[in-house]
């Protein structure tokens, strides 16, 4: 039997859609929250970074973590697997990770113009048409951030799809009737090439998975079993990185042979660099000596610690609340809100992030404070790098294992 994809734009009527088209045929409707929740028990990976992946809001950290890379791996083998069987309706952002090699799979996106949106909107959710129109800007940004960072290309892109159904001009009986006269095509039915492509999809989200938690990020491709891997970025000792990529993918089960290419990528002046696990990856200085922050932001990239820069208390909480890092490097005097209460106010909210107070202003009653609050370390500029950076590395092991 062949498979259903459905994309859409918000308030299309696409659930009613999917889930009529999933009674018709019988078909399990999954959506990607299922996907999402899947993946999150199976790859122990917080929901929220796996719904930032796919709304396209990237972490400033993420040079340095990959995270959306990661998430991205972990969110294709799970939908990969269920590519294995048959008898699905999938609804969502997640269904553009289908390769068209696939081809019993039916590919639809639902769409309409901005009026009959924002009319759905208001009838839906009670706002008014103004609040309507600024949701749906919103969402559209999230899907053109997404297809965009998948394959360069805009949602609504015919090439993407094999069914393109305005919603504005149909019932929903009539899009329903539409899918399931074109999904019932025999050119739409399972061929011995198009469940090889699955194997081979299959085949190089797992690898992909494995690649990104020794800390590379390729490119990963399959055919017939036989994978490739792109290198994007530049690296100085190319050979090494080749004979260490192709160890890890040829251990897996499944893969025939593995062959190394460089990407369009390999010959700019961005640096490949492998992510140490033991680093923190996610770093936040706080200080308002701009030159000061900005100098150490640069030394600890040097030792591939990700690190983003914000000089003051307020700015330093907002940020928290979307992209929580692993450690903070949080000066004691600066103008608003004082370090003490910024520190308060992080372990309170924000419990597993640990705080290392850098500062040169300090005295032996205010470390005594700080300790008390539950920062991780007191130290006085000027600080040695390597202390810094050791301390840095004992309190992300401390941040892992609240975590874990």
């Amino acid at each position: 039997m062949s498979i259903i994809s459905i994309f859409s734009g918000t308030y299309c009527q696409a659930d009613q859609v999917a889930q009529k088209v999933a009674d018709t045929f019988g078909y399990k409707l999954i959506d990607d929250a299922a996907l999402v929740a899947d993946a999150a028990g199976r790859f122990h990976i917080s929901e929220t970074k796996l719904w930032r992946t796919i709304n396209g809001k990237v972490s400033v950290f993420n040079k340095f973590t990959h995270e959306r890379e990661r998430c991205t791996a972990d969110l294709k083998v799970v939908l990969a697997d269920l590519l294995k069987t048959d008898g699905l309706v999938l609804h969502g952002f997640l269904t553009h990770f289908i390769p068209r090699e696939i081809s019993h799979v039916l590919k639809v996106c639902l769409i309409a113009e901005t009026p009959f949106r924002v009319a759905t909107a208001v009838a839906a959710k009670g706002i008014s048409e103004p609040e309507a129109q600024k949701l749906i800007h919103k969402d559209n940004e999230a899907a053109y951030a997404w297809t965009d960072y998948l394959g360069h290309k805009v949602p609504w892109d015919a090439d993407l799809y094999d069914i393109l159904l305005p919603m504005d001009k149909l019932e929903i009986s009539g899009a329903v009737d539409l899918i399931v006269a074109n999904a019932k095509k025999k050119v739409l039915q399972p061929t011995a090439q198009s469940l090889t492509a699955v194997d081979d999809f299959l085949l190089a989200a797992h690898v992909g998975v494995a690649l990104a938690q020794v800390g590379h990020e390729v490119g990963v491709a399959a055919k017939d079993s036989h994978v490739t891997l792109t290198i994007d970025k530049h690296v100085l000792l190319l050979s090494r990185l080749e004979d260490e990529l192709k160890k890890i993918a040829s251990g897996l089960s499944g893969v025939k042979s593995v062959e190394t290419k460089v990407g369009p990528g390999f010959y700019q002046s961005d640096i490949y660099r492998k992510y140490d696990f033991e680093m923190p990856a996610k770093v936040l200085l706080v200080d308002d000596e701009r030159d000061f922050a900005q100098t150490l932001s640069e030394r600890l990239q040097m030792r591939d610690v990700g690190s983003a820069v914000v000089y003051d208390g307020a700015q330093a909480l907002d940020l928290l609340r979307d992209d929580e890092p692993e450690v903070m490097v949080l000066d004691l005097n600066m103008p608003g809100m004082n370090g003490i209460d910024v520190l308060r106010q992080v372990k309170s909210q924000h419990p597993r992030v640990q705080v290392i107070i850098l500062t040169g202003h300090g005295s032996k009653d205010d470390e005594r404070v700080c300790l008390d609050l539950g920062a991780f370390a007191y130290l006085e500029k000027p600080v040695d790098i390597e202390l810094l950076a050791r301390t840095m590395r004992e309190a992300n092991q401390k941040a892992q294992d609240c975590k874990g």
